[in-house]
């Protein structure tokens, strides 16, 4: 973890929500399933996409699998869900590429690469932590509001990057 799958994924979606009118983004869906289930998920994602300002009524996890083929199917929707750990969030959430209409975007963020060989993914964008070069870079640009650090900054910003280990948000 730590090499930004959750930023990308916010900032993929704050970049094209707007071209969406049915939109939802789940965030730490692991930490979300183990305190309020996966019922609560599938609420959450049918009353965002529909827009509904009380939460709808789901009982079970396999009502909730209807309610979203048959309420979210027939809309173009962009989903995130961030953070997913088992395969049971997937099926419960976004089971099936057939659940959704042509030209649904669904991001997934996840540390386990093997839960999306169970389901059918598109595309796959592995995180991978920046090298030297590129993280001295970034932290020059958030730092210095430029691409390389001040000379008399340079060893400081190279030890900083260094001990941050390739890792973004460190």
């Amino acid at each position: 973890g730590g090499v930004g799958k959750t930023t990308a994924a916010n900032a993929i979606y704050n970049k094209i929500h707007h071209g969406f009118q049915f939109k939802c983004y789940l965030g730490d869906v692991s930490d979300t399933e183990r305190r309020y289930g996966l019922v609560y998920l599938q609420k959450q994602l049918v009353s965002n996409i529909l827009k509904q300002t009380t939460i709808c009524q789901i009982n079970s996890v396999d009502e909730g699998i209807s309610v979203i083929k048959r309420r979210v199917r027939p809309r173009k929707v962009l989903i995130v869900i961030d953070n997913v750990d088992k395969v049971e969030q997937l099926s419960a959430i976004v089971g099936d590429r057939e659940w959704f209409c042509p030209g649904s975007i669904i991001i997934i963020t996840t540390r386990d690469e093997h839960l999306l060989n169970q389901v059918r993914v598109n595309m796959r964008y592995p995180a991978k932590k920046l090298n030297e070069e590129e993280a001295l870079e970034l932290f020059s640009r958030h730092t210095f509001e430029n691409n390389c650090p001040k000379e008399e900054y340079l060893e400081l910003s190279k030890k900083v990057v260094s001990y941050c280990g390739g890792v973004p948000l460190a």
